[in-house]
């Protein structure tokens, strides 16, 4: 007698503790909104920072890709740099660039004028997202939660926009390396508070974005970054929560990503996912990793790309299937949901 299929719920975090799950679940970065006509629709009518931050319409768009595309977990919408509002961070998100920040950091005396105060005075409005998503959700699918990372964060404070290098952030790290570490040690603080308020919202998963990370050599993330992200993971192990840590371009530091001591690793599709799975261990679960541009070929190269994917996880306990990283704004969304129904349609051990 076969045993009855799992719930999203259920099949996500089961992975995410190395148990025997079903079919291999499957969610996508950046899946909420970004290439929906619903999505598209809100934003007309709304900029992203409002949308984050009236919980029914951040729980509206969460939600989104449940209904559409069958996937097994809801990750947060939400902005990396909501919780630096309440540190004193003046920011607006420009459409196509990302964050600008009106007041950036860049001397001791500017980090010592940064607020640290409770996650529920900063960001009340996730919070309660959270609770409506977990709601509306009702088991369908694990809740994920997020933040972005201690150097990602400090990277947009100190350059004041995205970079493409991250020169200025990397020159006060290699120049002034007693400020650069009371900007991370209060943005850890900040980050920890703010992902403690999550789970106690009910989020069920966390992920922490470490998206500007690769700009790093292996030594100097061991010398000026490991510290803190480690210590976030510590903070958080008590709390039962399995933990997710991603970066891009990470192919020359996941020994160093894997010691900061997540449950699970995203890697990108720079590095073949078995590949990436022994040098990290597998005693550590693994999230990914798919090229999100192969989802703009015709849908057979995309099947093709996930078989491989999934050929090289063999089945092991512990993979999540997902995206090297977030989902294109052009990407069909028919293909997404296909791709959801062809992973979940392979018998787990299966080698396509």
């Amino acid at each position: 007698m076969n045993s009855p299929a799992m719930t999203g719920e259920e099949r996500m975090l089961a992975a995410c503790r190395h148990a025997p799950v079903d079919v291999t679940p499957v969610w996508f970065m950046r899946q909420a909104g970004r290439c929906l006509a619903e999505y598209r629709e809100l934003r007309q009518r709304y900029d992203i920072l409002t949308l984050a931050k009236t919980p029914e319409l951040c729980a509206q768009v969460t939600e989104m890709p449940i209904n559409a595309f069958g996937v097994d977990a809801a990750v947060m919408f939400a902005d990396i740099m909501l919780p630096m509002e309440a540190m004193g961070v003046d920011f607006m998100i420009e459409p196509e660039v990302g964050p600008i920040i009106h007041n950036p950091v860049r001397s001791a005396a500017d980090v010592t004028r940064l607020r640290v105060v409770d996650a529920e005075e900063a960001t009340p409005y996730v919070f309660e997202a959270i609770r409506l998503t977990k709601q509306r959700l009702g088991g369908r699918a694990a809740l994920v939660g997020f933040s972005g990372a201690p150097f990602t964060l400090a990277c947009y404070l100190v350059e004041g926009r995205p970079s493409r290098d991250y020169a200025r952030a990397k020159a006060l790290m290699f120049s002034e390396p007693a400020v650069w570490h009371q900007l991370m040690g209060t943005l850890t603080e900040v980050i920890i508070r703010y992902l403690r308020g999550q789970v106690a919202a009910g989020a069920q998963v966390l992920q922490l974005f470490d998206s500007w990370i690769g700009a790093l050599a292996p030594n100097h993330y061991e010398e000026y970054v490991l510290p803190h992200s480690k210590r976030i993971f510590d903070e958080l192990r008590p709390l039962g929560i399995p933990t997710l840590h991603f970066g891009t371009g990470i192919g020359g530091m996941l020994e160093q990503i894997a010691a900061a001591g997540s449950d699970m690793v995203s890697v990108d599709w720079r590095v073949p996912l078995d590949v990436a799975w022994e040098r990290i261990g597998t005693e550590k679960g693994i999230q990914g990793n798919l090229d999100p541009t192969m989802l703009l070929a015709p849908f057979e190269i995309v099947a093709d790309g996930a078989a491989d994917v999934l050929r090289r996880a063999a089945g092991r306990p512990g993979h999540v299937f997902n995206l090297g990283h977030g989902v294109m704004p052009e990407t069909p969304p028919d293909s997404l949901a296909r791709l959801v129904d062809f992973v979940h349609s392979q018998p787990i051990g299966a080698r396509p």
